[in-house]
């Protein structure tokens, strides 16, 4: 599957979506899984519809895949710090029965992705006050990952306070490289700045965990004229997997594999199952990996 310690996985949300549960709806655990095997993939990360550990582990186990990590949404400066690292260690504890290897963790206090706000212009911001809690807090977090044998990988993500690449340096700046990592997007970093390399090149000291998100130029140039919501945008299929929009993922893969990047890399595409179906989506992007990056590794 490729050189350098690297995994291939491929996320649940092309299956079923968390923020829409009545999105494929009808797609069960084992159909999810099944069709990760098919498209070749050995893991994937744990959706919100995932069952208890003993469950999800033997149906894993029923097809040697693995779990990469799970998406935790803080509320640190709404909720305050106690609360969330006490919700956070709970998560680590799940992660830590499925044999994940990290704890995605994103800041949700003022986000609007999941309302019907224009994403692309009314995004949150903090105050310089906000800031320092929320680093002091992340720090926290990272360090009960620790504790659990987990690595804490923060997510830039579309329609939240931390979204700009100016914003990702002020976080890698004012948190502890010890315990607060980076997970890269390819798709947040293009749609919110026209541009995934510098942020790779920059902090590729501090990524610990890959997300290989295709987008659809003209389709997100509409979204940006009309307005659109972050859900309008994805169901309206702003989202694909590589090779089927406008990232070139050869120049971040050579980046990656130049600096010996060691861990997973996982496909996620945000689209509406009706329309995309999963494992055809799943084995495109398979076939793109097989045929314009696995070669670079040798």
């Amino acid at each position: 599957m490729g050189k350098h310690d690297i995994l291939w996985g491929i996320a649940p949300i092309g299956w079923r979506n968390d923020d829409i549960p009545e999105i494929g709806a009808g797609n069960t655990l084992q159909h999810l899984l099944s069709d990760i095997v098919v498209a070749r993939f050995q893991g994937t990360e744990v959706g919100g519809f995932f069952p208890e550990p003993s469950i999800l582990n033997k149906e894993l186990g029923l097809r040697n895949l693995r779990i990469a990590g799970k998406w935790f949404s803080s509320f640190i400066l709404r909720d305050g710090i106690e609360t969330t690292a006490a919700e956070f260690t709970e998560q680590c504890k799940y992660l830590q029965e499925v044999g994940a290897d990290v704890a995605t963790v994103s800041e949700q206090t003022y986000s609007v992705q999941g309302l019907d706000i224009d994403v692309f212009k009314k995004k949150p911001y903090f105050t310089n006050e906000e800031w320092e809690t929320l680093c002091n807090g992340l720090n926290r977090l990272g360090k009960i990952a620790d504790e659990h044998g987990l690595t804490l990988v923060y997510h830039h993500h579309l329609g939240t306070g931390i979204q700009t690449a100016e914003e990702v340096d002020r976080l890698m700046e004012h948190t502890d490289p010890a315990h607060v990592h980076l997970l890269y997007d390819t798709g947040h970093a293009y749609i919110s700045d026209g541009d995934y390399m510098s942020m790779l090149n920059k902090h590729i000291d501090r990524i610990k965990h890959v997300h290989f998100k295709d987008a659809r130029l003209d389709i997100m140039e509409q979204c940006k004229k009309e307005g659109k919501s972050f859900q309008q945008s994805f169901l309206q299929g702003m989202f694909t997997v590589p090779g089927d929009g406008c990232i070139d993922f050869t120049d971040v893969y050579r980046t990656l594999l130049k600096h010996d990047y060691s861990g997973w890399i996982v496909i996620e595409a945000e689209q509406d199952p009706d329309v995309a179906n999963p494992l055809e989506y799943a084995l495109m992007a398979r076939q793109y990996i097989d045929r314009e990056l696995l070669d670079l590794a040798n």
